[in-house]
Formats: structure tokens, C-alpha cells, sequence
């Protein structure tokens, strides 16, 4: 169990575990490493800064390239997003391919949409190559609607998909029922590419595959400053100074200290996760029965999976903090009944909640801070394949330099200004739509 992401709210005891910010996966992922601070005064090729998903890859395909590279933490590894998602391995964005490419136009949007499509290849490739265990099964996510709206939705996506070869398949109103026990839905896009894990599992196996192949990785060690030095860059932490050539920057919407500025150009969305107990063989049989995660076309989604021992685990926007945790809880316990009658009254084990970063067009973002300062952000809610894939392309520039392999325009680091805006209107709206969310 990984007592050192805990983050819980004093006075307060939700579920049965304590742990409102990484709940089950801490509970139940593999062993962490063992990593300690930052020893003292260093150098290195590369300082990545940031351990979830991007710097993590990027430290390993560093290290399997045989540059020195030192990956910085300021918490613990996976303690961002990377450690409290919803486990789903997906390909693309939450755009529609025909929308993204109007977004990142003629000259980046077929490069970008072959990267995101093909990134659950990677991921899984290296969860085979690097024997992680991290609950792993890529048996395709299914996209479900239970509108009109919709099903003309997944109509659009499903061609546009198919379109350029992808194997979705979308499924009739029954062969949703099939997959997914619930009558709830009126189709579904079945994406093969796709599949689950134990997202924080998943952290710790590639922090101990980049460990193997050479990096150096530090926990509890923030960067309280960083300025230009000779041939480089000298980036201060309580623990020490390291020295490097050029510099990763993976903190994505868990910025700190020295990159906290960087939030400005980002809103934080968040997002909360509610399991059962494991559900009795007769039931898990009938629930999600051949184990695809789910989610819906709500603009303020659903979604649904199970983990290995069999719990049921839904999810949606918003948090687990303060009077917002009863009332997520009344709704998950709704949703379970509404959605998947045949549970029945169970108790809940675990509530908990993260955040991922949005910009404004729902497309990554590529800043170059400096001339060997780079950072790419906001994946929009799609972090497990877009992370590990950027953080690959990130080791390859850090190597030689050349942009040209990263399929997105440099970008100014801009102010969005109306960020806290829509940080308040999304947490707000999403309490009020689950307050009154299948109440009849």
C-alpha cells in the first residue's frame, strides 16, 4: 500500500480508506520504488522534472538511448494525475479526428492524430518489454450513449474513425446490453486499440524500467528556482543543485514551485472516482461482463469499469473535498442503481479524486521556456497513451534537438484569463447536475 500519497481531509473519514487522493490504486498497486531526494550537488544531460506518465517515459527512452538523464519529483512518484486517473488506455483525444485536424491544421494534424491513435501500441508495448504488472488488459473501451444526441455522436466518430483504418466497430443497442450488462445505453463505439491498467501501477513500473536502463529519479525534491548556467542550466532544490545541459518539464496541472507560473496558461478539471467492494461472482458475471472500461457521450461524463478483484468502479467530474463528497457519493450510489440494476445495495470502498489540465482548443501544447528548456501540456483529459507517447518524442528532441519530431506548433506559455472562470463553472456545474443526476 502506498501510505505516501495520501492527502485526506482532516476530521473527515470517507469510505472505508482514508485516502481521498489516489484511494484504490494506492491500495492496491504494486510496490513503490524505493527512491529517496535529490543526495546533494550533480550534473546530468537532461533534468526532467516531473514524475507521471511524460517524464517517466522520457526518462526511460533517455535511458535506453544511453544519455544520462535525472528525473526531479517534488512529491511522490505518480502523485498527480498519473496516479489517480481512470485507468483507461485510449487512442486520440477527446476530439473527433475530422476536429482535430481543423484544429492543428494540414501541417500537424494528421502527425498528431497518427501519434495519439497509434499510443496505446507504446504503452502496452512497453508494459510487454519491461514486465509491468499493472492489471493490463487491452480488450478495447467501448464509447456509450444513452441520448439520441448521442448515438448521432458515435455515428460521426465511428465513421470518421473507420475512415482511416481504425478498428472500432459501433454496436447496436443490444450488442451494448452484451457488453456492457446495463440497459442503460442505446449504442456504443467499441475501440479495439484500447484497453486498462492500474494507472498507478503502471507509474511505479515505468519509474523502475527507467531505473534499469540508467536514469536517476529523486522523490520529495522540488525545484525552488532554476536559471541559466554554463552550457546549461542550474536547477535549486532543498536537497541540492543539479547542473544540466537542457531540461523536460512534465508537470502538466500539478505545478509547483519554480513552474507554478505555468498554471496560467491551463484550467485544472477535475475529476472523482467512487468502488465497491468486490461484487459476488453470480453479479460481476452480469456487470461489464468481458471487462471493457466505459464511459458516455454526457458532456459532463460517466464512466465505468472494473478492477482485477472484481470492484465496480464509476466515476465522474468534480471532487471528493468537503460537503462535494456526500454528494458525489449519493450520486455513484444512484448511478450503480440506475445503471446496473443488478448490483444491488453495496457498499463502497473507496472515494477519490484528481485533476488533469485544458486549454482552450482541447489540443496539447508545445512551449519551448528556453532554447533547451521544452514542455508539453494539457492532454485534456487523455493522459496514459498522450503522456507516454510525448514523453518518447520529448527524450528524441532532448537527444537532437529537433522539434520537427513533435507533431504540434511551438507555442507561447500565454495567460489564459479566464481560467478560474471555468474551473468554478465546471466543479460548480458538475455538483449541480449529479445533485439532480438520475433522480427518477
Amino acid at each position: 500500500m502506498s501510505q505516501g500519497l495520501a492527502e485526506t481531509d482532516a476530521g473527515k473519514e470517507p469510505m472505508k480508506n482514508q485516502n481521498t487522493s489516489h484511494g484504490l490504486w494506492a491500495a492496491t498497486a504494486s510496490p513503490r520504488p524505493e527512491l529517496g531526494p535529490l543526495p546533494g550537488d550533480t550534473s546530468t544531460d537532461v533534468a526532467i522534472i516531473g514524475g507521471g506518465y511524460t517524464g517517466l517515459s522520457a526518462a526511460l527512452h533517455l535511458g535506453q538511448a544511453g544519455r544520462e538523464c535525472a528525473l526531479l519529483e517534488a512529491r511522490d512518484i505518480g502523485y498527480g494525475g498519473a496516479g489517480r486517473n481512470v485507468g483507461l488506455v485510449n487512442a486520440g483525444l477527446w476530439l473527433k479526428p475530422d476536429d482535430l485536424l481543423r484544429r492543428a491544421g494540414p501541417v500537424y494534424g494528421e502527425r498528431l492524430l497518427e501519434v495519439l491513435g497509434s499510443s496505446p501500441d507504446l504503452v502496452y508495448q512497453l508494459i510487454a518489454e519491461h514486465d509491468i504488472e499493472c492489471e493490463a488488459l487491452r480488450n478495447g473501451t467501448l464509447h456509450c450513449a444513452d441520448t439520441k444526441k448521442g448515438c448521432r455522436a458515435l455515428q460521426v466518430r465511428s465513421a470518421q474513425w473507420q475512415a482511416r483504418g481504425a478498428p472500432v466497430t459501433l454496436l447496436s443497442r443490444e450488442e451494448a446490453a452484451a457488453r456492457t450488462g446495463s440497459p442503460s445505453f442505446l449504442a456504443a463505439l467499441m475501440d479495439e486499440r484500447a484497453g486498462t491498467i492500474q494507472p498507478l501501477s503502471y507509474a511505479y513500473g515505468l519509474a523502475r524500467a527507467a531505473r534499469s536502463a540508467g536514469a536517476r529519479l529523486f522523490e520529495h525534491t522540488p525545484v525552488t528556482s532554476h536559471a541559466r548556467a554554463s552550457g546549461g542550466y542550474e536547477l535549486t532544490t532543498p536537497h541540492g543543485t543539479l547542473t544540466a545541459k537542457s531540461v523536460i518539464i512534465a508537470v502538466h496541472a500539478y505545478p509547483g514551485f519554480a513552474f507554478e507560473s505555468t498554471r496560467k496558461s491551463m484550467f485544472r478539471m477535475n475529476f472523482f472516482q467512487f468502488a465497491t467492494e468486490p461484487l459476488p461472482g453470480d453479479v460481476l458475471e452480469t456487470v461489464l461482463p468481458t471487462q471493457q472500461g466505459a464511459w458516455d457521450t454526457n458532456l459532463i461524463l460517466s464512466s465505468y469499469r472494473r478492477d482485477e478483484a472484481g470492484r465496480l468502479i464509476v466515476g465522474s467530474v468534480g471532487t471528493v473535498h468537503g460537503l462535494a463528497h456526500g454528494l458525489h457519493e449519493a450520486w455513484a450510489r444512484r448511478t450503480i442503481a440506475k445503471t446496473f440494476p443488478q448490483v444491488g445495495e453495496v457498499p463502497l470502498e473507496y472515494g477519490w479524486h484528481g485533476a488533469f489540465a485544458m486549454n482552450g482548443n482541447n489540443l496539447p501544447r508545445l512551449h519551448l521556456l528556453d532554447d533547451k528548456m521544452v514542455m508539453v501540456t494539457s492532454f485534456n483529459g487523455r493522459g496514459i497513451g498522450p503522456g507516454t507517447a510525448f514523453g518518447k518524442l520529448l527524450a528524441q528532441y532532448a537527444t537532437d534537438g529537433d522539434a520537427e519530431r513533435i507533431p504540434l506548433p511551438v507555442s507561447r506559455l500565454e495567460t489564459l484569463t479566464t481560467r478560474r472562470f471555468w474551473e468554478l463553472f465546471y466543479e460548480a456545474g458538475a455538483r449541480l447536475y449529479h445533485f439532480f443526476q438520475r433522480r427518477l
